[in-house]
């Protein structure tokens, strides 16, 4: 049975006929990639440097990655207790140099997506000065015993 003969399909009829609108078409229609990729939600966003790093070296570019399955796709392994997944994307992601770049290879391959625009970082300037800077409030004592 075809995908255009099912009853439901996850994946948009847009999609799926060729009609979406643009000079794209996607992917999904001729790839025979699995109907559970083609349903699954891509985020695109700019991952966050941790809070070790200080300087701006691996910022520079974007990641897509899938949104997880949630009921019945998870179990405890019974010999070690840990968590197990039937979602072969879970720990999937792809780079791109840019945020276009990104949406243009969503677009191609029929995802849905959406973006995440990253936070800017506040540098708030400091200086040493300031901790011996006169303040008109009354003097703090602190008692040392």
């Amino acid at each position: 049975m075809e995908l255009r003969e099912q009853a439901f399909s996850p994946i948009p009829k847009r999609v799926m006929d060729g009609s979406e609108p643009g000079e794209l078409t996607a992917a999904a229609v001729l790839s025979g990639a699995p109907v559970d990729l083609q349903a699954r939600t891509a985020r695109i966003y700019r991952p966050a440097k941790t809070a070790t790093q200080s300087g701006d070296w691996h910022g520079h570019h974007w990641r897509m990655d899938w949104d997880i399955l949630q009921k019945g796709h998870r179990w405890e392994n019974p010999l070690m207790g840990w968590q197990s997944s039937a979602d072969f994307l879970q720990g999937t992601h792809l780079n791109f140099k840019s945020k276009e770049d990104a949406i243009q290879f969503a677009q191609k391959q029929g995802y849905e997506y959406f973006v995440q625009e990253p936070n800017e970082r506040r540098i708030v300037p400091k200086a040493y000065a300031n901790n011996f800077m006169h303040s008109p409030k009354k003097l703090k004592k602190i008692p040392t015993k």
